[in-house]
């Protein structure tokens, strides 16, 4: 198992050589303009165009919690669009985060991962407009992608 590593940086711009994934969540509802998700549209616009379209289409696709899109933005990197959000408002049901499509999304994150020989890279992720804590997801991440010698950078943005 390698460790977590967690930095102060921007997640958009990993600090890493090869193949890289930059994985974060999306809502359920078709809804991107608010959180991290700004940050990637401002150097990419492929990742809000392919989110869209997913949702768009879902009735013939596997958009919804706990689905995972991967979207190359580069010959080296990729986003990985990831649904774990149910809508975007707390509510009686607690925050949006939900914590078993997190894991979902994580493990088919970790076969992309493998598959590319690629490392990944996120904010902390969840923990920002979906209202998860870091003490549910950091587990989840640390068993899904460094348990699988999965080379894992968290950024905390300053």
């Amino acid at each position: 198992m390698v460790p977590l590593r967690i930095i102060r940086g921007d997640a958009t711009s990993p600090q890493a050589k090869g193949p890289k994934i930059i994985a974060h969540v999306c809502n359920d509802l078709g809804g991107w303009g608010k959180g991290f998700v700004l940050a990637v549209s401002r150097r990419w616009p492929e990742p809000e165009r392919a989110y869209r379209q997913w949702h768009r289409e879902r009735s013939g696709n596997d958009f919804g919690l706990g689905a995972t899109q991967l979207v190359q933005v580069r010959p080296d990197t990729w986003v990985a669009n990831m649904v774990a959000q149910r809508g975007i408002r707390t509510g009686s049901s607690g925050p949006p985060i939900r914590y078993d499509a997190v894991e979902r999304c994580l493990r088919a994150l970790a076969e992309h991962a493998v598959r590319l020989s690629a490392t990944v890279h996120m904010p902390r992720i969840g923990c920002g407009l979906a209202g998860g804590r870091w003490e549910r997801i950091e587990p989840l991440v640390t068993a899904t992608l460094c348990g699988r010698d999965i080379d894992t950078t968290v950024y905390d943005h300053d």
